[in-house]
């Protein structure tokens, strides 16, 4: 059943993403912007704590999950640290995925060679 919530949400959010690549002029790059930001705001209003709860990966896979990830990890570095949280927070929760995709590219522009059009 686990499986079954997470492939639901996560295909959810997906089947969002492509709606607006096809039913918008947006860019890639905006809409995955919007997608960490919904994350954020959702986080902020703790609606998408209990959708990360319930459906798991799901939720947590996709970029909104890294938009949540930041604002809990701003709400307890603000326990911890008081004001200076704001600050540190983000950076400290954020950083294994960041660090990950910078090494994963790397490895790939080793392997990688550009090509000019």
């Amino acid at each position: 059943m686990m499986f079954l919530k997470a492939f639901v949400v996560g295909g959810l959010i997906c089947v969002i993403g492509q709606l607006l690549i096809d039913l918008t002029n947006w860019t890639p790059a905006r809409i995955l912007v919007l997608f960490v930001v919904s994350g954020v705001v959702l986080g902020a209003l703790g609606i998408y704590q209990p959708l990360f709860e319930w459906a798991g990966a799901g939720a947590s896979v996709p970029l909104t999950g890294f938009g949540n990830m930041l604002v809990q990890g701003t709400k307890e570095a603000i326990r911890e640290k008081g004001w200076l949280g704001i600050l540190t927070g983000p950076l400290c929760a954020g950083s294994a995925g960041i660090s990950a995709a910078m090494l994963s590219a790397l490895v790939v522009s080793v392997f990688a060679r550009a090509k000019s059009k």
